[in-house]
């Protein structure tokens, strides 16, 4: 798909065919996000890949609506195409699919 008409629906589309959930360098991806903050509580917006201590406290939808959140951010920040570009150039075994995690 050409970026000029890649939408948020098109590229979720993609990261949720053949049960993919999250990609599995998830950490690159949201360094990619622009306009990241602190909040003065100490969390980040947006909230930060529920990776390290968070991988074995979360179930997969959580990461999966989590990485959601973060490819919605993207599009608000006028990243969609280059994140599109990066989730589409991932090989197939880049991605952690529903069922293996």
């Amino acid at each position: 798909m050409s970026e000029a008409t890649e939408t948020f629906e098109s590229l979720w589309s993609y990261c949720t065919a053949d049960k993919r959930a999250i990609p599995r360098d998830w950490h690159k991806l949201y360094e990619m996000l622009a306009n990241k903050r602190q909040k003065s509580s100490g969390g980040w917006t947006p909230s930060l890949p529920l990776i390290l201590a968070a991988w074995d406290v979360t179930t997969p939808i959580e990461k999966h609506l989590r990485f959601k959140e973060h490819v919605e951010w993207a599009d608000e920040h006028n990243q969609l195409a280059e994140i599109a570009s990066y989730l589409r150039s991932l090989p197939e075994d880049q991605w952690y699919h529903f069922g293996e995690f």
